[in-house]
Parts: structure tokens; sequence; C-alpha cells
């Protein structure tokens, strides 16, 4: 009896092993869970994601143009913006961004702090500015407690709030996908029709950008290699960073992790639907024309990186003092 479990717990071990090297040789990776190292900063974090005070009109927050019940995006071709604005590109989902090279389209943030600050102040989004937005966290008890508590030098300010933020964004990985099990060695993960589609995802050189556990978002590349892509939008990518004209449409490549989540598609948002993209970046990028089965068979893998969604308690946030600055959603 002894000797037997002793057999099966070798193979099992062999077989673990096996397949964590053919996992290691695939171009794709899985995604590791979340690490909370600072549950109380995640916290403070989770709140100030979900503030619409930070924002002039108090009804914009982080959550409304990544909104995590939506894949981390918000499912319109450009977001809305303060007073109905219409925004200037796709907003990304905010879903293992953390596994970006950088933040936006374009990379102008280099991490997740910097990049949590933006939107604050831009007169097309939140509308507010920085000063404002430390004052209206200062006026409200419970926030200024939770900042001294969670951090050392107990301020509340733009670093303390961007960093609080990027922490509880860490957090937002989704890993567990179907292809991260099969990938793990569990063989029956998939259906043949979605091992097809990986298989012509590979073959075809989708994986020369789309790599990695986030597979994608780990480098810049231009939109438009083999035909130029058309579009009413004025975006000019890294060239907006760099001044560098060699750098025009080349954008920061998407994380196909969530993508049948994440619709529409492209950094102006003109394809509709996953069948729509991978039919145009083909064509683009590699020169390719799918077949239809080809197509359905590729769409079919891309929705095996639908990984587990974020699961938490809704924060519920401080009510606001008698000294808290009101909204102004209507420029009055």
């Amino acid at each position: 009896m002894k000797a037997a479990f002793l057999i099966a717990s070798a193979v099992a071990t062999l077989f673990a092993g096996a397949a964590a090297l053919a996992a290691s040789q695939e171009p794709i990776q899985p995604i590791a869970p979340a690490k909370v190292r600072n549950p109380a900063m995640v916290e403070l974090g989770k709140k100030l994601f979900f503030e619409p005070r930070l924002s002039r009109s108090g009804f914009i927050s982080c959550n409304s143009c990544h909104n995590l019940s939506m894949g981390g995006s918000d499912n319109l071709k450009t977001s809305i913006g303060h007073n109905w604005q219409k925004g200037p590109i796709n907003s990304p989902t905010v879903l293992n961004a953390t596994l970006n090279i950088a933040q936006f389209w374009d990379g102008r943030a280099k991490d997740l702090k910097e990049q949590a600050g933006g939107p604050i102040a831009n007169p097309g989004e939140m509308a507010f500015t920085h000063e404002l937005a430390v004052d209206v966290l200062k006026s409200i008890p419970q926030y200024t407690s939770e900042f001294r508590q969670v951090f050392p030098n107990g301020k509340v300010d733009m670093a303390n709030i961007t960093q609080a933020i990027a922490a509880f964004e860490e957090t937002l990985v989704t890993p567990n996908a179907r292809f991260d099990k099969w990938l793990k060695g569990d063989r029956k993960a998939l259906t043949a029709q979605e091992v097809r589609g990986y298989q012509t995802f590979k073959n075809a050189g989708c994986v020369a950008c789309h790599n990695g556990p986030a597979v994608g978002g780990n480098s810049f590349q231009k939109f438009g290699i083999v035909e130029a892509y058309k579009t009413a939008s004025t975006a000019q990518g890294r060239m907006a960073v760099t001044g560098k004209d060699a750098d025009r449409f080349n954008f920061k490549v998407p994380t196909l992790r969530n993508v049948e989540l994440t619709y529409p598609y492209f950094h102006d948002g003109e394809a509709a639907t996953l069948h729509q993209a991978v039919d145009t970046m083909a064509r683009l990028q590699l020169g390719r024309t799918f077949s239809d089965g080809e197509l359905n068979d590729v769409v079919a893998f891309l929705k095996t990186l639908t990984g587990e969604q974020p699961n938490f308690k809704l924060p519920i946030l401080p009510p606001s003092s008698d000294s808290t600055p009101r909204p102004h959603p209507f420029n009055d």
C-alpha cells in the first residue's frame, strides 16, 4: 500500500513537472494571484478609486471609466468626461495594468502611481485640480484618520493619494483563466477549437507582440505595419511623448487578458467586436487574411483568457463634513 502511494506520488510529481516545463516554453505565461502587502493601504486606495468627490462634478470616479463590473473598462469608443465631454481615446482596462510596461496608450505615465494623478486634473476627464482634491479629502475626518494610519508621514497629499490608488490597482489581477489552467497541464480546460485557435494565434505571428503573462502590454508597436490604419482619431501614440516622428502611431500593445469583456477595441474604439478586431489586426499587422474558420477559432481562444474578476466588498465612502467643498456638476 505504501509503495503504491509513493509510486503514485512520484508519477503525479513527474506529470506536474512536465506540465510546468511545457508552460514555461510557451510565449504566454499564467498570471500569478496578487500579493497584498499592505491591506490598510489597499483598502484606502479602494475607497479613493470609487471616490467621485475627486472630480469637479462630484460624479466621476476612477471606476467611471475603469468599471470593475465591466472588465475594468467602460465599453465605450471613448470615455465621457466632465460636462459630457467626448474623450479623445478609448479607455484601457485597469485589470492587470500593473503588468504594463507603462500606462496610457502612449506610455506617458511610467507606472500606476503616476497615472492615477492624471485624470483628476485633466479638464476633459475629472476636471479638478490636485490642490482641490487634497482639500476635499482633508475636510473629511475619516479620510484624515486613515491617511495617518496608513502612511508614516500621515499626510493627505497627492503622493500618498496616488500611492494608495496604485496599491489597490495592483491587486486587480485576473488569475486562473481557463487558458492558464491549460498551460498548467489541465488538457480538458480547453476545447479542440480553442486549442486550434491558440495554434493559429501562434503560427500567424500574433505572439510576437501579444506575449507574456498579460498577453501584451509589454512593448510599443506601430499600428499599421503592412497596411496603414485609417482613423478619424488625432492620437499620435508615442510621438506625443517623445516628439519623434519615428514614433508616430506607435502605441502600447494592449493586454488581451479578459479581452471579451473590454470591447470596443483599438485606441479609437472602432472595432466593435472581437471578430472585427482580429480580422483587422491580421491584415494590417501580419498581412494575413484569416478564413471564417480561423477567425472563429482565434476568437474562441481569446475568450479563454478571461480570468477570475476582482471580488471584494464595495467600499462605503465616508460622509462629507460641513467644510467639505461642494461639487460643481454644471459649471455653476
